[in-house]
């Protein structure tokens, strides 16, 4: 199967996603039913819009009415294949190919299960679970079923993760020996995700090792090759928290906040000023009207809390140590206190080392001193998103999972890892991973 790539917009900024121009020609499109019409719904859902000759999405199950109306009306869902919930879509006989599952983190379990026992081929967001008992519920179900479970580990589809692999694979730096990666949430993606928004309490969601770095685990063990045998984590919660509130600052930026202006964590300055991330409060088509519904927002929901203020416990500084089998290293560093995106990572051989940012790396060998560069520009998921969506489908039409690289096997060893450094953390102890 040849695939080209292009670059195409992803949104009104300057973000790209890279496309695959054509598949290997299909009979008629794989159907899928998406539940969850959220941020992750949505990007899977522009595939189908991008190739309705390899994908089409002819139900959803979503309980906000706007989203789910906006969607269905995006991709001609009629009406009787739209859901509030996502009991209803298992009420039916089997109607579609697949179910892409992109509810919330603790919504995983439930439909994926139900899915499979319909006779669904699965596209799974991650977090695959909550929990070490519930991964393997899921990989017991669909070992039964017979069926595919893809888990969205966009990253390995990334052009840069996969050069990454293919150079240490090649032996272009020698042997492996350590590798040090950085996942820099960005300080104000930390307050939008994890103090003020849908992850910010650990317990009513996912711990932020799972939430935010299962990717980046999931990547640290696909470079390494081999199996993680021991986590030694640190961390917390430092910098959002009551006592450090400013003196003069309210519950919410709207109450009159006297250091809001100069607050780097201004609401106000976020969503209504610069109206990042307001994709959030589902705005209205009417442009003249988003300001004021906007601050409505900020002046009712979580997102115009105070972030010194809140019920969020998600640590906003995580380091980890793990031990690979064959004694390879790898240093893992999640921290929320940067001014940019996009991960960064080092990878130390015998004869040579590799720098990267995600959308470039440069090679440099000890022999002769020789640095080799590589680039490509991307989106914020490395180009993998859609990379993801094009194997999968590819892969359910031939009802073959081994054209996938983030298989359900592969994916659950990093949350085993997750769940080890979580221990680790609270514990401090070294927690032994056992797959």
């Amino acid at each position: 199967m040849t695939k080209n790539f292009k670059e195409f917009p992803y949104d009104d900024k300057t973000t790209h996603i890279l496309l695959p121009e054509r598949f290997e020609t299909i009979e008629k499109p794989v159907t899928a039913i998406v539940i969850g019409a959220g941020r992750r719904g949505y990007v899977y859902g522009q595939f189908a819009s991008q190739y309705p000759q390899q994908f089409d999405i002819i139900g959803v199950a979503e309980p906000n009415p706007i989203r789910n109306q906006r969607y269905a009306t995006t991709h001609k869902i009629p009406a009787e294949n739209c859901f509030l919930n996502w009991e209803d879509v298992f009420t039916r006989p089997r109607f579609a190919d697949a179910v892409i599952i992109a509810s919330p983190d603790r919504l995983h379990v439930g439909p994926c299960l139900a899915a499979l026992k319909a006779g669904y081929h699965v596209l799974l967001e991650k977090p695959i679970a909550p929990s070490e008992e519930e991964c393997r519920q899921i990989l017991e179900a669909s070992h039964a079923s017979g069926k595919i479970v893809a888990v969205c580990h966009v990253l390995r589809y990334a052009p840069y993760f996969r050069k990454l692999r293919s150079l240490i694979r090649s032996g272009a730096i020698g042997e492996l020996i350590s590798i040090q990666h950085l996942e820099p949430i960005e300080h104000v993606h930390m307050t939008h995700s994890y103090v003020r928004g849908n992850w910010k309490n650990s317990t009513t969601t996912t711990p932020i090792i799972l939430a935010k770095a299962s990717h980046d685990l999931d990547i640290l063990r696909w470079l390494v090759g081999k199996p993680c045998t021991a986590v030694h984590a640190f961390g917390g919660l430092r910098w959002f928290r009551q006592e450090n509130a400013p003196e003069g600052s309210t519950h919410r930026c709207t109450d009159g906040c006297k250091v809001e202006e100069e607050c780097p964590y201004s609401a106000i300055k976020i969503y209504h000023k610069l109206r990042e991330r307001t994709y959030v409060f589902d705005l209205p088509e009417d442009k003249d009207a988003q300001g004021d519904y906007i601050m409505e927002q900020l002046r009712t929901t979580d997102y115009g809390r105070c972030v010194y203020r809140m019920d969020n416990d998600q640590p906003d500084h995580y380091v980890a140590n793990l031990q690979f089998e064959g004694g390879v290293t790898a240093s893992f560093s999640l921290q929320a206190f940067t001014s940019y995106e996009g991960r960064r990572t080092r990878v130390m051989g015998s004869h040579g080392d590799i720098v990267g940012d995600m959308t470039e790396m440069v090679i440099t060998s000890f022999q002769n001193g020789k640095k080799e560069k590589w680039a490509e520009t991307t989106d914020l998921h490395g180009g993998g998103d859609f990379r993801l969506m094009a194997d999968f489908v590819m892969a359910v039409h031939a009802n073959d999972p081994n054209m996938l690289t983030s298989t359900l096997e592969a994916s659950i060893e990093s949350h085993l890892m997750g769940f080890a450094a979580e221990k680790s953390r609270k514990e401090g102890i070294v927690v032994p991973v056992q797959c």
